[in-house]
């Protein structure tokens, strides 16, 4: 490991990648079965190159993102603006705390980001300050044979109040690592709204600890762009803590939309909601969701639900969904999950229709109510119109 990417780590299990291709020093040679077991590095060389066959890129089309395997000279295809600036801290170099004080690269695109971002954006929510308006990170692609290797560190302070909405827009390559610590008592909102041209590519690692008492509420909505990979990894280290995991994509002809979720209940009396929504139209549209959830030992009084939700709205799309559960401890409150793909029920649509409503007027009521209860959830009105203006023009197209 070069002197640029040293940062403490962690011992590592003695297990192989999930990645069979990726071999990171002193694995096994079995293949990793779980989430959990996933080692980490912050040399992307010891992830190796992804083939597509392994278990967390056989869903994704690697082809596509060859150009974010490996760390680039020119790494300013995004350009970054915080509004309000005054919560815009110093850069972080390596070694610069927060950053990596939770983040741990658990993929080669990771590992990149990691190499390639040499000075993090620290946005900081200072201790006791509740913060009512949103805080807006635009993030603009420049071009899409454009490169950027970006890691973000977003930090709020004890008891402390606020929400960060990450907006993507443009096209570019991007390789993103963002890295959220919600300390004791903090209560936190994260929006990451994917909104670029058809032909940007976007593969990022979101990690998270929330500690004691405080609450992390995620959103991740993926709406433009050509391969998107968001993948939220959230840790509930504290007693008390609380985690709401929400998703809405909306997947087009030829669009990949995707995001591997993980919630790892560590410690006592923790809460923890997942819940994606997805609707796909046109040939070759594509999503894919993977929810794992891990319920440690000391993870007494958990209660835990994940679950997927896909609407397939014409021929040729196609939704993936696979949620897993571990749990290492009796002494749980609950914890479930579940998966549902399907078309329109048929019984919604002739309730509609016997009651004077078209054919077209019926499906679009459907869609909107179906994707509405993730929109409403967001908290932040000038985002949500937005959103329910964009589905109407999806809909406008899949009616035409």
């Amino acid at each position: 490991m070069t002197a640029a990417t040293t940062a403490p780590v962690e011992a590592q299990d003695t297990h192989a990648h999930i990645d069979p291709a990726a071999q990171v020093a002193n694995a096994a040679t079995a293949p990793v079965q779980t989430r959990s077991e996933r080692p980490h590095s912050f040399d992307a060389a010891d992830f190796g190159v992804p083939t597509g066959r392994e278990v967390n890129w056989k869903h994704t089309p690697v082809t596509q993102l060859t150009g974010l395997f490996r760390t680039s000279s020119d790494s300013d295809g995004v350009t970054v603006d915080v509004t309000p600036s005054r919560y815009l801290r110093t850069a972080l170099g390596f070694g610069d705390a927060p950053r990596g004080e939770f983040f741990r690269p658990e993929d080669v695109v990771s590992a990149v980001a990691w190499q390639g971002g040499t000075e993090a954006q620290h946005i900081a929510i200072p201790a006791d300050e509740e913060i009512a308006e949103p805080i807006f990170v635009q993030l603009v692609g420049q071009g899409a044979e454009l490169r950027a290797d970006q890691h973000i560190v977003i930090e709020a302070g004890p008891n402390s109040s606020a929400t960060v909405v990450l907006r993507h827009t443009g096209s570019a390559q991007l390789a993103q690592n963002v890295e959220i610590l919600v300390r004791d008592g903090a209560r936190l909102t994260v929006v990451s709204a994917q909104e670029w041209a058809d032909d940007a590519i976007h593969a990022s690692a979101h990690q998270a600890r929330v500690d004691r008492d405080a609450s992390l509420t995620h959103f991740v909505v993926s709406f433009g762009g050509g391969v998107v990979r968001v993948n939220p990894n959230v840790e509930l280290a504290g007693a008390g803590s609380e985690a709401r995991l929400y998703g809405l994509s909306y997947a087009d002809a030829g669009q990949h939309l995707e995001s591997q979720v993980y919630m790892h209940h560590k410690g006592a009396h923790t809460v923890g909601d997942v819940l994606y929504k997805g609707a796909l139209q046109g040939q070759g549209a594509h999503s894919v969701w993977i929810g794992d959830v891990l319920i440690g030992p000391d993870a007494t009084g958990t209660d835990s639900y994940e679950a997927n939700r896909n609407l397939v709205l014409t021929e040729g799309a196609r939704a993936d969904s696979i949620p897993n559960l571990e749990i290492e401890t009796g002494d749980i409150l609950g914890a479930g999950h579940a998966s549902a793909t399907g078309r329109f029920d048929d019984e919604q649509l002739f309730y509609l229709q016997a009651r004077g409503i078209t054919e077209e007027e019926a499906r679009r009521l459907v869609v909107l109510g179906f994707l509405s209860d993730i929109v409403q959830r967001l908290g932040v009105p000038s985002l949500e119109e937005e959103l329910l203006a964009a589905i109407e023009l999806e809909l406008q197209a899949v009616n035409a």
